[in-house]
């Protein structure tokens, strides 16, 4: 396989429903996210604060993965944006996440209670 072949989208654009205020005041809801690596998800494990608390894994692992947030670059995103951020637009970005992430096999077989067809449905598009 080439690498022509192999290729694919690794990086996914986003708008926060209500987006990050930063200290002075301004509101980032365009954004960036990429795809997480195996490093991503284990490395994160060894961190003092989600040994302590293993719910707090989802801001250090959001805040690697997330490029860009407004005019904030990589650099300037860490958990404590992270933590800053409303809890719906954490809830949209951990939804995010599980969709760009997940295996391309996201699809469920279902039976029209109607008609009673089966067929399936990607959940990848739900919302």
């Amino acid at each position: 396989m080439t690498i022509e072949e192999c290729v694919f989208q690794t990086e996914y654009d986003f708008c926060l429903p209500k987006g990050y205020i930063d200290k002075e005041g301004n509101c980032h809801k365009n954004g960036c996210m990429r795809l997480a690596n195996a490093g991503d998800e284990i490395l994160p494990c060894k961190d003092p604060r989600v040994v302590a608390c293993p719910p707090y894994l989802t801001v250090i692992l959001l805040s690697r993965v997330i490029t860009r947030l407004g005019s904030l670059e990589k650099d300037q995103i860490n958990p404590k944006v992270i933590e800053s951020l409303f809890v719906s637009d954490l809830s949209y970005l951990r939804r995010l996440y599980q969709k760009i992430n997940s295996d391309d096999n996201s699809s469920i077989k279902t039976t029209c209670p109607k008609c009673e067809n089966e067929f399936n449905v990607d959940i990848r598009n739900l919302e």
